[in-house]
């Protein structure tokens, strides 16, 4: 079998070489395919922004051994020994590594990172060709009859690969002297020469807003793969990014609304447990619920996992206020522990499940380098201004670049927040513009889930745009971002009754819910959940027919997300009141719950499904009890329950088992009332 000349692995970081050695069993038909196809997509790269010498002078060389191999395949009947075997399987694994190279230089993403380690490139050509040089220096070319052309070439190719000298370019070392300079003005908080960075830029040959957001795109996979390279990394996302707003004003791409709503589809990836979790619960790194709190020297709180991360990456600071550190001794903060586990089992979340892989250091308050944080400063101030004082068509991209720069990154939120980015967003939500309109509310959105966000937007009495493209939005996605912000401000305590008064609010949610998409209903479900949270739009949300929407979303074949959604807010209507839990039966759900029950695979959908069966037994009383009780089928369900489910679960499960069983026994004595205590 012949090797594979691609990479083995799926993903390939670059400048890094994996290679297989050929198997001792080879033939040397296959081995010599091997190496010619090897050859031919080694000469095949043409375009590259760095190394441009080396990278010739590669193919030049290669080109003469691809006409040594083709020689050797078209004559099957040459004896080859197993010494010059083991020479060719050598020039296979080297081969290997120079497609790599070569790979890595032509891409057209990694242009910045390649200038950056331009130096380390440049050395890899030489150790690479030289090998080649060794192994054609152990070819006996006289055994093999070569014609005399071929036979010269290569005799060449052996004596020019030992002398050549692959050295960095003085052009690539004049540029990587450019952007260091930068990078330097950056750190010491002075806006680099924009004719400097335009220099850089087109010496790389980005040339356009999607060859910049390319490279931040590799950038950025890089820095969550490999955090030991991460200042420089987040120093160099930095400077792409501030050239992405202020250098290129164009979006040069056609299908900015495919593509923005592509961004905001995977962007409102939302849940419920996001706004049943307490923020005192949440670790600051990673904002995930904390399974093993400790406490820093500074006072501060963080998941282990994720505070160690941040040590081991050289940070000696607390990541939450920037105090240096006088120890990184960590102390387990077992109050807490007891109060989140408490939590978790009251609320019937499985700590194994909350327990979420870590982001890296940079998605939290800080911003990765001062490189990186003076470059987000200067271009937020930017976007700002050209929100205010901008054409309509710099107000969209000013809105987009928001969409991508806050999607994941808490300082620049931030940073977008104090600048003043949130008031003309508002403003501009009333655009005549479907486009203009979407980036709008996408970046609202997004800076929502900012406390000072949420606050501003608030204060600056945005609900009422929001509401309004909630309902009489331009396009299906700027009402379902409308609903996924609503769900974030719904996060806040004293946000929720506010919401619940605008009299659009929830009638527009259940609209939404009502609504052929997925995305939609999603997001208006949880945004209703999260306005549950106060007792007060509990009436609201069942007279603006909240239940029957729900019901059907049980009754249709959505997505496991919504339906398990879906069931979470009739567990907190039917559990805190009898007119919920009543509105909830009369919808048909007991059919539909009980069957879920039994069928379901999802265990929080179990668990759901029990506590709303509990709550009809509980707040409507024996009409109920008496079908469950009749249900033999149902038993085997609970029980399953009580021994897998999680304690919130068995609780449940336990709780309806013995009324099921008291009234079965009132049942035989005569003694059923009309409730069920």
């Amino acid at each position: 079998m012949a090797p594979n000349p691609k990479p083995l692995p799926r993903e390939r970081s670059p400048l890094c070489f994996p290679s297989v050695h050929p198997c001792e069993s080879i033939s040397p038909t296959t081995l010599l395919s091997s190496l010619i196809t090897l050859s031919q997509s080694i000469c095949s790269f043409q375009s590259f922004s760095t190394q441009r010498r080396n990278a010739r002078e590669t193919s030049r060389q290669i080109a003469i051994l691809l006409l040594l191999f083709q020689e050797l395949h078209q004559r099957p009947s040459v004896n080859i020994p197993n010494a010059v075997l083991s020479t060719f399987s050598y020039l296979h694994v080297t081969l290997q590594k120079l497609h790599f190279l070569m790979q890595d230089c032509a891409r057209r993403d990694t242009r910045l990172w390649m200038l950056v380690n331009s130096q380390y490139v440049a050395v890899q050509f030489q150790i690479l060709l030289r090998a080649v040089a060794t192994a054609l220096d152990a070819l006996p070319l006289h055994t093999f009859e070569l014609c005399n052309e071929v036979s010269e070439l290569v005799q060449l190719l052996a004596k020019q690969a030992a002398k050549a000298k692959f050295e960095l370019h003085q052009n690539d070392e004049r540029e990587a002297k450019r952007l260091r300079f930068i990078l330097d003005q950056f750190e010491h908080g002075t806006e680099p020469p924009m004719d400097e960075m335009k220099r850089i830029l087109d010496y790389l040959e980005i040339k356009t807003w999607t060859d910049c957001n390319n490279e931040i795109k590799f950038l950025e996979e890089e820095l969550e793969s490999n955090e030991r390279g991460s200042n420089l990394l987040s120093s160099l996302i930095g400077f792409l990014c501030y050239s992405r707003v202020i250098i290129f004003e164009n979006l040069d791409f056609q299908t900015l609304s495919k593509e923005a709503r592509s961004n905001a589809e995977v962007s409102i990836s939302i849940s419920i447990s996001t706004c049943v979790v307490p923020e005192d619960f949440r670790c600051p790194i990673s904002l995930e619920l904390m399974t093993d709190p400790v406490t820093i020297s500074t006072g501060q709180t963080y998941n282990r996992a994720s505070i160690q991360r941040w040590l081991q990456a050289g940070n000696m600071t607390c990541p939450k206020t920037g105090e240096t550190l006088t120890t990184i001794e960590l102390f387990p903060n077992t109050a807490l522990k007891k109060l989140i586990y408490q939590f978790c089992y009251d609320n019937g979340i499985s700590i194994a499940k909350s327990s979420q892989p870590n982001r890296t250091v940079t998605k939290t308050d800080e911003p990765g380098s001062h490189v990186a944080a003076h470059a987000t400063q200067f271009f937020s101030w930017f976007i700002s201004q050209r929100l205010v004082f901008g054409t309509e068509k710099q107000k969209n991209k000013a809105a987009y670049e928001i969409r991508l720069l806050a999607k994941s990154n808490v300082f620049t939120r931030a940073c977008l927040v104090e600048m003043g980015a949130v008031p003309p967003l508002l403003d501009i939500l009333a655009s005549g513009d479907r486009t203009t309109q979407e980036n709008a509310i996408g970046a609202l959105m997004k800076l929502s889930k900012h406390n000072t966000g949420q606050q501003i937007i608030m204060e600056s009495r945005g609900l009422v745009p929001i509401v309004t493209v909630l309902k009489r939005g331009l396009s299906l996605e700027a009402r379902h971002m409308a609903a996924a912000t609503i769900f974030y401000l719904a996060s806040v305590k004293e946000y929720r009754k506010v919401i619940g008064e605008n009299p659009d609010a929830i009638p527009g949610l259940v609209e939404m819910v009502k609504e052929q998409s997925t995305c939609g209903k999603k997001n208006a479900v949880v945004a209703i959940f999260g306005l549950l949270l106060s007792a007060k739009n509990h009436s609201k949300v069942l007279s603006a027919g909240t239940v029957p929407a729900l019901v059907n979303v049980l009754a249709s074949s959505e997505k496991p997300g919504v339906v398990c959604d879906s069931l979470a807010v009739l567990v907190a209507l039917a559990e805190t009141s009898v007119e919920g839990a009543r509105a909830v039966l009369l919808a048909g759900a007991l059919p539909l719950v009980t069957g879920m029950l039994k069928s379901a695979t999802s265990r929080a959908g179990k668990e759901y499904c029990v506590s709303i069966l509990l709550s009809f037994c509980v707040n409507v009383g024996a009409e109920v009890t008496s079908v469950l009780a009749k249900d033999a089928s149902l038993m085997p369900s609970l029980y399953s329950l009580v021994t897998d489910g999680t304690p919130h679960a068995a609780k449940k499960a336990r709780s309806l088992i013995n009324i099921l069983h008291e009234f079965n026994e009132m049942t035989s004595s005569g003694m059923v009332g009309s409730s069920v205590s």
